[in-house]
């Protein structure tokens, strides 16, 4: 069957043009345009995944947040530094153990 004769057989039908107009317009709402169904999707997706990133940035920027005002009192600051640049006195001697 071609198209002159499907087309034919649908004007034939009372319902046939409703249906044509029904199939374009699910056709240019699913695939065609900037506001089709799939870039919808897409478009979600990002969405989805910036807000994960924003909150992972959020807890990070937390925690350094967290980790400013313990480093305003020098016995925090002492010990941070200690802990992660391994400073020391210089009468203190310094073991590192790895497990």
């Amino acid at each position: 069957m071609n198209f002159s004769e499907f087309w034919t057989y649908i004007q034939v039908r009372k319902w046939g043009k409703y249906v044509v107009t029904v199939l374009l317009f699910l056709t240019v709402f699913l695939f065609i345009g900037d506001q089709s169904l799939i870039r919808f999707v897409r478009r979600h997706r990002e969405i989805r995944q910036m807000e994960e990133q924003r909150d992972m940035y959020r807890e990070a920027t937390e925690e350094a947040q967290r980790e400013i005002q313990l480093l305003h009192n020098r016995d925090s600051l002492e010990r941070y530094a200690r802990e992660h640049y391994f400073m020391h006195n210089a009468d203190e001697e310094i073991f590192l153990i790895e497990e």
